[in-house]
């Protein structure tokens, strides 16, 4: 998708090296590293990284430890930002997620003509937009079939829910929040790896470690449906929504916190195991024997 075009930075190789920046930038973007030409972060005149590196010296801005330019922001997003100005053309991969999220980093990193093409898309009849919110349409069959466009079933709608509404006319229909109930059946396996040290004394000498890592396996649009922003996707992050993937984890460390946010979306468990391993086994009774274990738990909505 072309965008409209913007005005040069106007820099030369030799402007950079009287600021003290290299021809080469090594960026250090939420954790994330990236290494691009100077000319590329100044693309966009008045944009945030223009200012940053055409304003101020080398010297006077943040740095990592191993001496990157520190940015703190969404380093998986940003990747898309600096591909926007190495030819100021938006290229997204299908079913791509993070549109509103990506608009939001676009606003801060100031590039304004970014931002107008990450709007939401507005059909012609204005009767749905990107984040699947419908509006009132003068005619029965176009709504009922906008539904449909968005994955919604129309033979599955109870008439018996869509009540007329006063404020429209009297050919047209509003549906009830019930009768857009688009919760879809389906498995979520969640897993987990802890370990913990015992001695002589089980009782009194058990030591219990933090858990590792939380992961998250299933159908794509079901993970994120139910866990949103908690979900780390940067392992997978161009998987279509119908597909499968076990590479999701999530970013807190509480089991209970990721059984609440599956029992608030309707799953139940239905299965669970666990397997554990002795890390150390020694005949020498005084010392700890270190246990790891690794537990799955399956949850399900019908």
């Amino acid at each position: 998708m072309a965008l409209a075009d913007n005005k040069g930075s106007g820099l030369s190789s030799g402007d950079a090296g009287a600021l003290g920046f290299p021809e080469i930038v090594e960026l250090n973007v939420g954790g994330q590293v990236y290494v691009t030409r100077y000319g590329t972060l100044v693309a966009v005149r008045d944009s945030l990284l223009w200012h940053m590196f055409t304003q101020k010296k080398a010297k006077e801005l943040a740095r990592d430890s191993k001496g990157r330019y520190f940015l703190d922001r969404d380093g998986f997003l940003f990747r898309y930002i600096l591909d926007y100005l190495r030819d100021l053309k938006l290229v997204l991969p299908d079913y791509f997620p993070e549109r509103s999220r990506l608009q939001r980093e676009a606003q801060f990193f100031q590039l304004p003509e970014l931002v107008k093409c990450l709007n939401p898309l507005i059909s012609k009849e204005n009767s749905i937009t990107e984040e699947g919110v419908f509006s009132c349409a003068s005619d029965p069959e176009q709504e009922l079939q906008g539904m449909g466009g968005a994955g919604i079933s129309v033979a599955t709608i109870d008439m018996s829910r869509v009540a007329l509404s006063p404020a429209s006319s009297p050919g047209s229909i509003a549906p009830t929040p019930q009768s857009l109930e688009t919760r879809r059946s389906g498995y979520i396996t969640v897993g987990y790896r802890g370990s913990y040290t015992i001695g002589r004394d089980i009782q009194a000498d058990a030591k219990f470690r933090r858990v590792a890592r939380i992961t998250v396996c299933g159908k794509t649009s079901l993970a994120k449906e139910v866990f949103g922003d908690t979900l780390n996707e940067s392992r997978d992050p161009d998987r279509p929504p119908e597909r499968y993937t076990c590479r999701y984890y999530l970013k807190f460390n509480f089991l209970e916190q990721a059984f609440d946010k599956l029992a608030e979306a309707g799953f139940q468990m239905v299965a669970c195991s666990s397997t554990g391993t002795c890390a150390f086994a020694s005949n020498d009774q005084s010392e700890d024997k270190v246990w790891t274990s690794y537990t799955e738990y399956v949850f399900c909505r019908q």
